[in-house]
This record gives C-alpha cells, structure tokens and sequence, in this order.
C-alpha cells in the first residue's frame, strides 16, 4: 500500500524523538558509520546494500523521509559546527543550504519506469542501483553536499560511503551517525551511510580505486576531478567541477533590484558556492545606473581600484582558469578579508565590490570570496563573449539581468550553462526558487544538476508476443 503524507510526518516524527531521546554519538570507531579505514567502510556499505535493496520502494520511502526529518531537526546544530570547524561562511546561510537540501533534493519519485507496446509484445524500462558509490564532498558546503547526495544516492537504492574534506571530518561524521540512525529507526540497515574517521589524500585516492566501489562521485575543485577522472578503474564517474559565473547586466534590467539580487548571490555563505555570482560585466548604456545602485545598497562596501589590486595580490597569487588562491580569504566575511589592506569594517557588510578592467585577477578568477569585481563591455554581444571567456568553458553557472528575451536566448546558446538564471541571484537555480536541489553540479561529466536518476542504470525488460492490450 502506497504511503500517505499523513503516514510519512507520522514515521518522521517518530524517528527524530527516538533520536532526541538517544545518548550522544560515540567517537569514531570501527563498530559504527565512522570507520578507521577505507576497506571497513566500504566493506560495512556494500554488505548493507543489497538487504536496502530487498526492502522495497515504500521501505525505501520511509528511510528517506526519515532522513529529510533529522536533516531538518539538525539544521542549525550542523550549520553551527560546519562554521565552528571550518571557519566559513555564516550560520544562517548554511541553515538555508541545509533546508533546501532536506527539502528539495528529488528522491524515489524521480525514478519513473517506461513501458514500449507494440505487435511484438511489451518492453520495460526500470532502473537499477550500481551498489556502493564512492563521494567525495568538499569542506565549503560540508553538511548540505551530505544530506543532499545521500537522500539522491540511496534514493536511488545505492549505499554510499563519503569521504568529506579532512578541514570539515567533523561535522560530517556527525551528520553520518545521525543520519545512519535516522535509517536504521525507519527499518533500515546499519551502515547504508558510511565515512572515514581521518580522511586524507591518500584515503581519498583508495576510495576512488577501490574494487568494490561501483560508483564514484565528486564534488570539488580541479585537482580532485583529475584524481576521480584517472581512478584506473571502470566505473560511472560524476565530477562536479570548477566554474567562475559571470553575470551580465544589459540597459533593460530592473534597477535597482538587480543590484539588490547580486549582493545577496554574491554575499550568501560568503561565496563558497560554486554557481555563486564571482563577477559582474555591465554595458556600458547601463553602467550609471548599475553603479548607483550598488552604492545605494549598505551591504556592499565599494572599493577604489587601487584597494582591488592590493587585495587581489594577496587573495589570488596566482590568477587564471586554474587559480592559486589564499585560503585564508576563502569564505571568510568582508570584515575579515578587508584587513589585508588595512581597512575595519562592521560584520554588517556582505560583498566588497569595484571596477576593475576586463582581465583585472578577481575577474578571471574563481575565488570562493564574498568580493565582487564590476567590468564594462561595450554592448551585450561584447558582454556575452566576455562572459563566455571568463568562464572558461566550464558550462558550469551563468546569470543576466535583462527585460530582453532576444538578450536571454542569446546567452543562453552562447554559454549553454548547466545553470543560467535570468533576472534573479544564481540560488533560484539551486533549490531557492523553482526546480530541485542539489549541491554537486556535474558539468566536466555532462550530468548537470544531479539527482536520484544520476545514481541508477537503466535495464530493459521485454515480454515478447503478450502483454500489450490496445
């Protein structure tokens, strides 16, 4: 029997008072989600996989509405340790991420079989889990990039076991335990989620060569991909890489709202998202207008052209499609970041910002850092070939601001983004606004977005001569 909305609250309910009421985790040992090695871990998650597997979809339901409701339970708890642990971004954003993940990740409804009728009898399409994925998540979306590729991973009917970036082991391993028990209270077994209790390089490398793992997914910058792209094994990769988002305002857009919807994409969790606004290309027919609303807003502080140099030679050493960045700076409020070049500045503000030329280091680079660089081009065409540029065929997130429809398809073709948001902050494109969630965006792969569909393989079924009725 199908399982009502009613029921679903019933067993979520449920499942977070059994949680409330139970000790605190243990520490990491070799009798939990939190494993000394690479084998325990992945040894625990492949024996768990295919006993989840038998349970059925309306089992399967139930776990994953359980572990929505302790991610909700837990959201500010994990925004807190992520912040605390890592030293980025801000409480309240990470809350968000942490919601939306919860919410708006897809999970079994996103698997939809297909049936083919014909004379010759019927075919089926269904689709079938790999069995253990390898993920890697990164230390600036620690918590949300978990909860949102566990829901889509087990979703899918996969166990998973995570290796988080060693700045973030903590909070991670926290969210592993909370949601193994979430699982194991819903009916399911123990150890569908797993992780590494002392990640490191060499870990992450086993992880992604190992024999067992079916799957491997990635979410990080350059350096890491190339690690998961070169395994040495045969297996379906996901990799969700590097971008640099442009956003081009043109002479039609709504001022000052545009500037309004900049700062808070470019100033939410201090940057650390990948489809987060990095920089601005403006025509010059609305430049005035652009800058005056800027300047109007209190959340951005402008900076001289002359403080944007100082600031980019410390932040970004090395600029360029593949940046060497200070670490220090990334995810770090402006207050912080603006005491490199000797300015004090109240938490208050959201985005530095200025003008800066068309190849300025800010400008051509990702940087992960609530600083925003403005540049000019001549007309939309010359900004949308910038764009194109300074994203350096990443595919990866782009915006536009503009009451033109020829303007939007023209970018739209031009940069053929996984992520292209018009009129709104690039979030509208990741669970904010319409559409699903997720915090892994595979673009080098070609999966774009993904979600549970990502993580099955499709097998074909067919029943020759019978079973079709028309």
């Amino acid at each position: 029997m199908p399982i009502s909305e009613e029921d679903l609250k019933k067993i979520v309910t449920e499942v977070v008072r059994n949680l409330e009421s139970s000790p605190a985790a243990p520490a990491p040992s070799s009798d939990g989600p939190v494993f000394d090695t690479v084998d325990e871990a992945v040894n625990a998650a492949e024996k768990a996989q295919p006993v989840f597997q038998d349970l059925g979809l309306e089992a399967r339901k139930k776990i994953i509405a359980a572990m929505r409701g302790v991610s909700r339970a837990n959201a500010r708890r994990w925004a807190e340790m992520a912040v605390s642990e890592t030293g980025m971004g801000r409480v309240e954003d990470k809350v968000t991420k942490n919601l939306v993940s919860a919410d708006k990740t897809p999970g079994v409804e996103d698997l939809r079989a297909v049936a083919y009728t014909g004379d010759k009898g019927l075919a089926l399409v269904e689709y079938a889990p790999f069995g253990v994925v390898a993920a890697i998540t990164p230390s600036t979306n620690a918590v949300a990039t978990i909860i949102s590729n566990a829901i889509g991973i087990l979703a899918a009917g996969n166990s998973v076991v995570f290796s988080p970036h060693p700045a973030a082991k903590g909070c991670v391993a926290d969210a592993v335990r909370v949601l193994d028990k979430a699982i194991v209270s819903a009916g399911g077994p123990v150890n569908l989620i797993t992780t590494i209790a002392k990640p490191t390089q060499e870990a992450t490398k086993q992880l992604l060569s190992h024999p067992k793992g079916r799957m491997n997914m990635v979410t990080g910058g350059p350096a890491i991909v190339k690690v998961a792209m070169t395994a040495g094994k045969a297996c379906k990769t996901i990799a969700a890489g590097p971008g640099n988002p442009p956003i081009v305002v043109d002479e039609t857009a709504v001022f000052p709202d545009c500037a309004k919807e900049i700062i808070f994409g470019c100033g939410f969790d201090n940057n650390v998202l990948c489809i987060a606004e990095k920089e601005v290309i403006v025509v010059e027919a609305a430049r005035a207008r652009f800058l005056e609303a800027m300047r109007q807003d209190g959340r951005a502080y402008e900076l001289t052209r002359a403080q944007m140099d100082a600031l980019a030679k410390v932040a970004i050493p090395e600029p360029g499609r593949e940046p060497k960045v200070n670490r220090a700076f990334i995810g770090r409020n402006p207050s912080v970041i603006a005491k490199a070049i000797g300015l004090d500045l109240s938490d208050e503000v959201r985005v530095l910002w200025g003008e800066v030329p068309n190849d300025h280091p800010f400008v051509v680079s990702e940087q992960l850092m609530p600083v925003l660089p403005v540049t000019t081009a001549k007309d939309i065409d010359a900004a949308i070939e910038l764009a194109r540029l300074v994203e350096w065929d990443n595919h990866h997130s782009a915006g536009l601001y503009s009451t033109n429809v020829k303007n939007m398809t023209k970018m739209g073709r031009r940069m053929a983004c996984s992520i292209f948001v018009k009129n709104g902050c690039t979030l509208h494109g990741l669970g904010l606004g319409e559409g699903y969630a997720s915090m892994s965006i595979g673009t080098p792969t070609g999966d774009g977005i993904t979600k549970t569909s990502h993580f099955v393989r499709p097998l074909q079924c067919s029943v020759v001569g019978d079973f079709r009725i028309a």
